[in-house]
């Protein structure tokens, strides 16, 4: 399977889980309220290991602004990035080849 179909794929599929948190579920709930409400000692296990593994600035500077930000927020950036990265892998791929006849 080529590396474009992948990433359009996986961007159809972030898009659509955003639309879906944004319609079915409750309106603005942040993405850590989110994670409390499915479960509670989710937090608490993600913190450990974020601490652990990538120190405690990465839990206080990248962490902790993605937790109070829109549930569906994360899921739409990603897709759009995967989408974006479809794109121009397609675009790069097809520059190379020659669709000229001799």
């Amino acid at each position: 399977m080529s590396v474009p179909r992948v990433l359009a794929v996986l961007s159809a599929a972030l898009l659509v889980g955003a639309v879906a948190l944004a319609a079915l579920g409750p309106p603005g709930v942040p993405l850590g309220q989110l994670l409390f409400m499915l479960d509670h000692d989710a937090m608490q296990g993600l913190r450990a290991g974020v601490e652990r593994t990538a120190g405690d600035w990465t839990w206080r500077v990248i962490i902790v602004p993605m937790l109070v930000r829109p549930a569906w927020l994360i899921p739409a950036g990603l897709g759009l990035i995967c989408g974006g990265a479809a794109l121009s892998a397609a675009t790069r791929n097809s520059a190379r080849r020659s669709h000229r006849r001799s």
